[in-house]
């Protein structure tokens, strides 16, 4: 099959499974996100493996799965915050875990373990915030983040690929060019206007401020995803998403514009 039709049937697929968990219900969202979660931590972790480091994968797994599905819990009101509280021993755990392991690099095989739950659990966990407490649960805000994530990419190939002349970040990422980021991120601002004018739980200020935040963001988060690769020498992070790599690749935006957007909201909450 021609990569270009797997890869817009596989990118059809999984956009419909994420719009529906985000407007079907908080549950079913957060349930999609624990199993992505999982196994873009494996995935990391893996990897790491492969370019002959020793992380603690089972601890990594369960410590990441845990503040997920914790941060779900308490965004959705299930649970109290302070049973997150919980999870600060799996710290201390991981480097009492190192003494029996007798890996070589035992402090880098620590270091990386807790990255990977902070590089992608977090992430992942925090997008579960993203609404308005006085608007209860509404998914207009998680939804517009997504869609205006993926435009920006979108459009940013598609005018990198037709006008990119200048590049980006040539050390890191040969294809990248600054004509193709403008362009993303003037359709993504299109996109910012159009979800202010249908839904007035933000302003226009605010939409095009989470734009704002989202295409830089997210540029340098595939950015740091493809020196993550390059550092271990690997063209994918995996093979999950047939035309797209691994849950890395299609997810290396979310995880560092994720953090932002959360800081955001919450400073527009409070």
């Amino acid at each position: 099959m021609n990569n270009l039709v797997l890869r817009t049937i596989t990118g059809i697929f999984f956009v419909g499974i994420v719009v529906s968990s985000i407007i079907f219900n908080p549950l079913f969202f957060a349930c999609l996100f624990f199993c992505v979660t999982l196994l873009g931590l494996h995935e990391f972790y893996k990897l790491l493996q492969k370019g002959g480091r020793t992380p603690q994968i089972r601890l990594g797994l369960v410590s990441g799965g845990l503040l997920f599905a914790g941060l779900a819990a308490v965004a959705n009101k299930w649970i109290d915050a302070k049973w997150l509280l919980a999870l600060l021993p799996f710290i201390s755990i991981s480097f009492i875990s190192e003494l029996y392991r007798n890996k070589p690099s035992p402090f880098e095989n620590v270091a990386l373990t807790l990255v990977g739950v902070f590089y992608i659990a977090l992430p992942f966990g925090l997008m579960n915030f993203f609404y308005l407490p006085e608007l209860h649960y509404t998914f207009i805000i998680l939804l517009g983040y997504f869609v205006i994530l993926w435009i920006n990419d979108t459009f940013a190939y598609l005018f990198g690929s037709a006008f990119g002349k200048h590049r980006l970040f040539e050390r890191i990422s040969p294809k990248k060019s600054w004509e193709g980021s403008i362009g993303g991120a003037l359709v993504s601002i299109i996109a910012a206007g159009l979800f202010a004018s249908f839904d007035h739980s933000l302003s226009l200020i605010q939409w095009i401020t989470i734009t704002v935040i989202i295409v830089i963001s997210g540029t340098l988060g595939d950015l740091v995803e493809s020196m993550l690769k390059r550092s271990l020498n690997c063209k994918d992070s995996g093979t999950l998403l047939p035309g797209h790599g691994g849950i890395l690749d299609r997810f290396d935006a979310v995880l560092i514009s994720a953090p932002l957007i959360f800081v955001y909201i919450q400073w527009i909450n409070y």
